[in-house]
């Protein structure tokens, strides 16, 4: 279950970590690439450590902030077992900036507490969406990284970062469909269990706005696989598709948790 963690212990937690990652940001240029390395590692255990924190918390919380922030740990993550297999890739300022702003929202905003009748099923489906943002935010990164390239150079058959536009391709829409079935695994559970999930405080299935949003991510997201295997969409057809889908799921949660506990500051039912 990914949570909050509005303790102090957390707060402390969530500042080291932030400061770790802005050290990764601001120093990568004059640390070299090993000492980067291990100052974004550092950062990345801390964050692991705030996270882990919030499962033991007595009061959890979860709400658009947290879902940031572990989905940029998820990013990290996927970052850091790629450069070991393309140590080439360099992204690491723009991914250590992104962790250090999602551990700080994390600590100003830490969510709304769960439920006190929420079931054991709930931690599955928080778990299967966030996992679904991660790789969804993963993907993104990989475009943004091939728009980069063919923008300073069309024709070169390496990228800025060093990988093959075609194995960055492969990459993304790998990612793709890894975060389409763990999307479609989120609604099927969301479907199947939301009698359990919230018991009498929220109703069954309901055709809210976030719901709309994540059925709307899920086609757009269908239709780009579709069309990458029936019509070989690459390039920035795909990447468009891309960013269309991650927006609609990024509305789907964060955005209307945003609106509900900062813009309206509601709790959300």
């Amino acid at each position: 279950m990914i949570l909050a963690i509005p303790s102090p212990l957390g707060v402390a937690l969530g500042i080291a970590t932030a400061v770790a990652y802005g050290v990764a940001a601001a120093a990568s240029s004059w640390l070299g690439r090993a000492s980067t390395q291990w100052t974004l590692a550092a950062a990345w255990l801390l964050h692991a450590l705030a996270l882990a924190c919030g499962l033991a918390a007595s009061a959890p919380h979860f709400g658009f902030a947290p879902a940031i922030s572990v989905t940029a740990w998820l990013v990290l993550t996927v970052y850091g077992i790629e450069s070991r297999l393309y140590p080439q890739l360099k992204v690491r300022r723009a991914l250590a900036a992104l962790g250090a702003a999602a551990v700080l929202l994390a600590v100003l905003f830490p969510g709304t507490p769960l439920h006190v009748s929420a079931s054991p099923w709930l931690p599955l489906h928080l778990a299967l969406g966030i996992a679904s943002y991660g790789l969804f935010g993963a993907a993104v990164i990989h475009a943004w990284l091939m728009t980069r390239a063919e923008r300073q150079i069309r024709l070169a058959a390496e990228t800025q970062s060093g990988v093959p536009l075609l194995t960055m391709e492969r990459l993304t829409f790998r990612f793709v469909t890894a975060g389409f079935v763990l999307l479609s695994a989120t609604l099927l559970a969301g479907l199947l269990f939301s009698e359990t999930l919230y018991g009498a405080t929220v109703r069954a299935w309901k055709w809210d706005h976030k719901t709309v949003f994540s059925i709307l991510a899920w086609i757009t997201f269908a239709i780009l696989l579709v069309g990458r295997a029936r019509f070989g969409w690459r390039g920035r057809t795909a990447r468009r598709v891309l960013y269309a889908g991650s927006a609609l799921l990024l509305l789907a949660y964060v955005g209307s948790r945003f609106v509900l506990e900062v813009v309206l500051s509601r709790t959300p039912a």
